[in-house]
């Protein structure tokens, strides 16, 4: 297989509707730095058949359904950016092969990307042929081969899990768990000299996959990456955002668009709701739609004002409302709902923290109620 100069770890539908569709448009105006190959890194029966559909290298759509400046919008793109798929637990060669040669590593690996398996450990990087479970495993071997084939060559790593602060998240769990392997000092000072790990974000609804490969997606579209200097980018896009301000993004969204999907779906697994049950539908619900507006207006815009952001946080409200009550996406609730608990914390239980930092009078009766408090 023909390496290509992005490695993507993570199949799901939402990377194939944004950073991937971002770097096709990119491509047909030479502004790319080249193609991808998507690595599989699970047993999902669903992520294999992306793969085999991928594998050929054919285009995939992506269709664009939503309402864009109050006017709607129904098309379909193709995505040509992925020239190959593999899945690691077959094609662990050529994944290493791939790695090796990529200036660019990508990765959305889920809620629990992040966790280390009990059977990774430091025999690991004596026998590069095993295949390691979790992803951080992977990837701390993939650049120890890297460094020893390639010492003196850059990689920028860019990490696309809903986590704030990603890029240094991950570049902290990979020298942590390099210095508890016991691994040579050369290899943790290229990791501070040679790969650039990226904070970002990343903001777009991807409500359904289209089968055996695609998806559907809203026209907004979010990837807001913190400069670095040594940074290479995949490409230059509309989408694609290189900021000094990364944290007013992430806060914005976190807590504002995250936050109001968590409080839907609190709503939708405490009452008795139809378990298909959308995003627009619940809107559709008035006692479920003011209990939300409310959360907005009364127990996280204070927060925002208090932090100096009124004007931002009002106007993407209101952008995040006209995406919520969106009348094309089937948006399930389900999906939200994944992994829950551990979302109320990231989400939620950070606004009820700053407001007490900040010293505000704000009881925040619907936010301390999801958090049982």
């Amino acid at each position: 297989m023909t390496t290509t100069p992005i490695l993507q770890f993570g199949t799901s539908r939402f990377l194939l509707a944004h950073v991937d569709l971002f770097v096709s448009e990119a491509l047909a105006r030479g502004e790319a730095i080249g193609k991808i190959t998507i690595v599989q890194t699970t047993d999902s029966p669903e992520s294999a058949r992306r793969v085999a559909a991928l594998a050929s290298g054919d285009s995939y759509p992506v269709r664009i359904r939503g309402l864009l400046d109050g006017s709607p919008v129904d098309e379909e793109r193709q995505g040509r950016a992925v020239a190959g798929a593999l899945f690691a637990g077959r094609d662990w060669a050529e994944v290493r092969k791939a790695a090796v040669a990529a200036d660019i590593i990508l990765s959305n690996t889920g809620e629990r990307g992040f966790d280390l398996h009990a059977d990774d450990d430091a025999e690991l990087l004596h026998n590069y042929d095993r295949v390691p479970k979790s992803f951080p495993a992977k990837l701390l071997m993939l650049l120890h081969e890297r460094w020893q084939a390639r010492p003196d060559a850059p990689v920028s790593v860019y990490p696309c899990e809903l986590l704030q602060r990603n890029g240094d998240k991950l570049k902290a769990l990979i020298g942590e768990i390099a210095a508890g392997w016991g691994v040579e000092q050369g290899f943790l000072d290229y990791l501070d000299s040679n790969c650039r790990f990226a904070n970002s974000l990343v903001d777009r609804i991807v409500s359904e996959a289209i089968q055996p490969v695609g998806a559907i997606a809203e026209p907004y579209a979010l990837w807001a990456i913190e400069a670095q200097v040594g940074l290479v980018l995949p490409c230059i896009h509309p989408s694609v955002i290189v900021t000094d301000d990364l944290d007013r993004y992430e806060h914005l969204k976190l807590h504002i668009l995250n936050l109001g999907h968590t409080y839907l779906a609190e709503c939708w697994l405490s009452g008795d709701r139809d378990k298909d049950e959308l995003v627009r539908e619940i809107m559709a619900d008035p006692a479920i739609r003011e209990g939300l507006e409310s959360v907005w207006r009364d127990e996280v815009l204070p927060v925002f004002v208090a932090d100096g952001l009124a004007r931002e946080a009002e106007a993407y409200i209101v952008e995040v409302r006209d995406r919520f009550l969106n009348p094309f996406l089937a948006h399930r609730l389900s999906d939200i709902a994944g992994n829950h608990q551990e979302k109320k914390r990231r989400r939620i239980q950070p606004m009820i923290d700053r407001a007490h930092e900040l010293g505000l009078s704000l009881a925040q009766p619907r936010l301390v109620a999801a958090m049982g408090h």
